[in-house]
């Protein structure tokens, strides 16, 4: 089955986050081009992840928290992460001023260089 434009999309915009840094879902819909879809990366990256080879441990909720459930892959995430030097407080969140992804204008066509929140 051939992939729709916006998954291809996420794909790019996952495959381009750097280790060490996180972006939400929210914010990978929006650098795709669908600001609603946040729900819709999450199938993406559930269904693509292995087979691609992508990061999807890179991309966490928008409190800049893990959404796995423990046993479900959370402990998994929060290892590649730590790995990765991204650093969780006390209650397991992440400090988005350290670690959030702002790319900038690296996305040809987004004349504002998607430098508004992208935690949402």
């Amino acid at each position: 089955m051939e992939k729709q434009p916006f998954t291809l999309r996420v794909v790019e915009v996952v495959r381009a986050i750097p280790e060490g840094r996180v972006a939400t879902y929210g914010g990978v819909a929006r650098m795709a081009g669908s600001a609603r879809a946040a729900r819709q990366v999450v199938r993406i990256l559930h269904t693509c992840s292995r087979r691609e080879g992508l990061p999807w441990q890179r991309v966490v909720n928008r409190e800049g928290r893990i959404s796995l459930k423990p046993g479900y892959g959370y402990e998994e995430q929060k290892e590649l992460l730590a790995d990765e030097g991204v650093e969780f407080d006390l209650s397991d969140r992440i400090d988005f001023d350290r670690f959030l992804w702002n790319p900038g204008k690296f996305f040809e066509g987004n004349e504002e260089g998607f430098c508004e929140d992208l935690t949402k």
